[in-house]
């Protein structure tokens, strides 16, 4: 059995209200096991036989939808890819503050020709990194609040579905997907 994390974009930050026992009770009833939640914003550690990422993705979905009646895009990685994540920040060794470094979960790899146009908005002390399907952010000033440079920039220059987590978030999901 494998474990997986998914990650459900705009849970409980001004878009969809899921309660986390609910969403445990979901995961539950798809057949997974071991299931355990994160904060209350859409993060869901689970062990499963299935072994298909999308398909994992779009059970949950489904779900989220025929008994919640919500629309919610669900991003799964497997225990070893977050590991992966965690532990390949470019940035973590620059800052101890975890509030300033993020990472944007990507449903997919966005084309190179938006990689490559992807640009800090004038005025704004951040890097980023994009690597396959995250994209690494830290803010030196913090400002993640205040700036442009936000999840829903990403999806509109990148063209794919998108959900950002803290790193601390990225870490104790690590742990717990690895646990």
């Amino acid at each position: 059995m494998d474990r997986w994390v998914a990650l459900l974009r705009g849970v409980n930050v001004g878009g969809a209200k899921v309660a986390m026992a609910d969403l445990r009770r979901l995961v539950t009833g798809l057949g997974h096991d071991d299931v355990r939640t994160y904060l209350q914003s859409g993060n869901v550690v689970f062990g499963s036989t299935v072994r298909d990422a999308d398909a994992l993705a779009r059970g949950i979905e489904r779900a989220i939808a025929d008994e919640l009646g919500l629309t919610v895009p669900v991003l799964v990685r497997s225990g070893r890819e977050l590991a992966a994540v965690a532990g390949g920040n470019p940035y973590a060794d620059r800052e101890d503050d975890p509030t300033r470094l993020l990472v944007v979960f990507l449903a997919t790899a966005p084309g190179r020709s938006a990689v490559d146009a992807l640009a800090v908005p004038g005025g704004e002390n951040l890097a980023f990194t994009v690597a396959g399907r995250e994209v690494f952010l830290h803010y030196p000033d913090g400002g993640y609040g205040r700036s442009k440079f936000t999840n829903n920039h990403l999806e509109k220059k990148l063209g794919v579905v998108a959900t950002t987590r803290n790193w601390r978030s990225v870490r104790a999901l690590a742990e717990m997907s690895t646990s």
